[in-house]
C-alpha cells in the first residue's frame, strides 16, 4: 500500500505518494507568502502552512489514482515557533521561523550570565535564536494575555510537525519526535525529556509541550472527512533528520550534506552525544525502537544563495545550470577566493556579523574566475564542517561524503568539492532524500519495509566523484581560504 509524505517547508509544501518500496508515485507542490514584519523578522501564516499542506496532500493523493494510503510520514522545517489555542486549534501569533533574529538580545544575555555551558550540556545547542525556546517566550511576553492563558493551559507550543499533526487529527494528539524536540532548546537530549531546568531559564511552561515520541512512531489518526478515511499518522523527522534517514545514513561515521540555500551536514555518531569542541551542534539523528542516534552537525549560511548571487546580483548568468560551463573556462592560476559571508559565517566559524569579500583579484580577473570561486567557497566551507568534525569525532576518518539538494546537479560543484575534500562525494539516484526519509519512517512503522540494514543495502548511487586535485595544491588552497576567512572576521573586529 503507498505511502504519503508531507514535506511542509521554508517556502514551499509539498506532499509525494510513494509505493511500497519507496518509488515516487506522483506529487503536489506549493509556495506560500513570506511576511517580515521588521528587520531580522521572519514569519509566517500559520494557516498558509496548514492549507498549503492539505492542498498538496490532497492533490498528490489524486494524482496517483486515489489509493489506499496505509500511512503518512511528515518532514518539517525546524525550529519555526507555533503557538496555538487548544480550545480553536488557531494560533495566536504568527508562526516565528527558523531564520528569525529577533530575541538576540535574550540570547546575548543568558551568555553573559554564563548559561550556554549548561544549554549546551543538556540540548547540544548554542545559545542562539534559531532554535525555538526564546521564540515561545517571545510570543507569551508580547500577545495581550498570552501568559494568563498559557498558565490556565489553555495554549500548546510546537514545530510545524506538531501544528499539522494536531490540525490533521482535529486536536486529538499534541506530538512531535524526538528530532524535533532536540531543536527546542528545551530537550535534554540525553535524558529523552523535557527540561524542567531549561523551561524555567526560558520562562515557557512545561505544560505547553508536545509529547516526544520515536521518529517511527503512531502520531494519531487523521480525521476522516480530509482524506476520505482516518490515515495513521506513523514517521515524523526534522528535514535535515529525514534526509539523513533518506541517505541510509545508518551506521556511525556516515555523514550526509544537503545543498540548498544553505548547507547542513550530518554526522552519524551512534549512541553517543559527542559534545563538540569545535562549535558543532549535537542533535538527535532519529530515534527508533526506543533508542536514540546522535549527531554532529554543522550549517553553511551560504551554498546555493552564492550561484543566485551570481545570477540575480551580478547578472553573470541567466540560469544557475550556467555557472558549471562558465567555471570550466576559469583561469585557476588566478586562486580567487571568495568568503560568501552574505549573512555571516555559520559553523564552525559563528560569526553572524562577518560580511563577504573576494581576495586576489587582478585585472585579468573575470565572470569565470569568479563563478570558479563561488563553487569552490561551498566545497571550502564544507572542508571546515568535516575538519570540524574529525577533531571532535578523530575515528571519522576520510568518509565518504553522501550529497542531496538542488546545487548538487551540478557536476562541477560535486567535482570541486570532492577535489577540496580530498575525499569521494556520492550522489543518489532519488535526490529527493527529505521526503523519502519522511516516507522510509512511516513504512517502516507500518511494517511495509526493512530495518536499517536493510535500507543500506538499498541505497543507489547514481554518480561518484573523486577528488582530482593533488594533496599540496588541495592544502594550499584550503590555507589560503582560511587566511580569507579570518581577514573578513578582523574586518568586525574578531581575532
Amino acid at each position: 500500500m503507498p505511502i504519503l509524505a508531507l514535506d511542509q517547508g521554508t517556502t514551499s509544501s509539498r506532499a509525494v505518494v510513494f509505493s511500497d518500496d519507496l518509488t515516487p508515485l506522483a506529487s503536489s507542490q506549493h509556495e506560500f507568502p513570506q511576511h517580515f514584519p521588521q528587520s531580522g523578522w521572519v514569519e509566517h501564516d500559520p494557516e498558509d502552512l496548514w492549507s498549503s499542506t492539505a492542498a498538496t496532500a490532497r492533490a498528490a493523493i489524486e494524482k496517483a489514482g486515489a489509493p489506499q494510503v496505509a500511512a503518512i510520514g511528515i518532514t518539517n522545517q525546524r525550529e519555526t515557533t507555533v503557538v496555538w489555542d487548544r480550545r480553536t486549534g488557531r494560533a495566536i501569533h504568527n508562526a516565528i521561523v527558523w531564520q528569525d533574529r529577533r530575541t538576540a538580545d535574550t540570547c546575548a544575555r543568558l551568555k553573559e550570565t554564563g548559561h550556554e555551558p549548561a544549554v549546551t550540556e543538556a540540548t547540544g545547542l548554542l545559545l542562539d535564536p534559531y532554535f525555538s525556546a526564546t521564540k515561545v517566550a517571545w510570543i507569551l511576553d508580547h500577545v495581550d494575555g498570552a501568559r494568563e492563558a498559557a498558565a490556565q493551559g489553555h495554549l500548546a507550543f510546537g514545530t510545524v510537525d506538531s501544528f499539522l499533526i494536531w490540525r490533521l487529527t482535529n486536536g486529538r494528539a499534541h506530538v512531535t519526535d524526538a528530532t524535533n524536540a532536540s531543536r527546542t532548546m528545551l530537550y535534554d537530549i540525553r535524558r529523552g525529556a523535557w527540561s524542567d531546568e531549561l523551561c524555567a531559564l526560558f520562562n515557557v511552561p512545561r505544560a505547553m509541550l508536545p509529547e516526544v515520541r520515536d521518529s517511527a512512531a503512531e502520531f494519531g489518526m487523521t480525521r476522516a472527512d480530509l482524506f476520505g478515511r482516518e490515515i495513521p499518522i506513523l514517521g515524523v523527522g526534522g528535514d535535515q533528520q529525514a534526509a539523513t534517514v533518506g541517505q541510509a545514513c545508518f551506521r556511525p561515521g556516515m555523514i550526509k550534506a544537503t545543498y540548498g540555500t544553505g548547507c547542513f551536514a550530518l554526522l552519524n555518531t551512534g549512541e553517543t552525544a559527542v559534545q563538540s569542541r569545535n562549535r558543532l551542534l549535537t542533535t538527535i539523528a532519529y530515534q527508533l525502537d526506543g533508542t536514540p542516534t546522535y549527531a554532529l552537525e554543522g550549517s553553511i549560511f551560504v551554498a546555493g544563495a552564492v550561484v543566485q548571487w551570481l545570477r540575480d546580483g551580478l547578472r553573470l548568468i541567466r540560469a544557475a545550470p550556467e555557472v558549471a560551463g562558465l567555471a570550466a573556462k576559469a583561469d585557476r592560476a588566478q586562486g580567487i577566493i571568495m568568503v560568501p559571508a552574505f549573512t555571516g559565517l555559520g559553523a564552525p566559524w559563528w560569526e553572524p556579523e562577518a560580511r563577504g569579500a573576494i581576495f586576489g583579484l587582478t585585472r585579468a580577473t573575470g565572470p569565470a574566475e569568479l563563478a570558479l570561486a563561488a563553487l569552490e567557497s561551498v566545497a571550502f566551507q564544507t572542508r571546515d564542517l568535516t575538519d570540524a568534525m574529525r577533531r571532535d569525532w578523530p575515528s571519522l576518518g576520510e568518509s565518504v561524503l553522501r550529497v542531496d539538494g538542488g546545487m548538487t546537479a551540478s557536476d562541477a560543484a560535486m567535482q570541486a568539492l570532492a577535489d577540496i575534500l580530498g575525499a569521494p562525494v556520492d550522489r543518489p539516484t532519488d535526490p529527493e532524500t527529505t521526503v523519502r526519509g519522511a516516507a522510509w519512517l512511516a513504512a517502516y512503522r507500518a511494517g511495509l519495509t526493512d530495518g536499517p540494514d536493510a535500507a543500506l543495502t538499498n541505497w543507489q548511487r547514481e554518480a561518484r566523484f573523486e577528488p582530482q586535485l593533488d594533496p599540496a595544491t588541495r592544502e594550499a588552497r584550503h590555507a589560503r581560504w582560511t587566511r580569507a576567512v579570518r581577514a573578513v572576521i578582523s574586518m568586525h573586529g574578531e581575532t
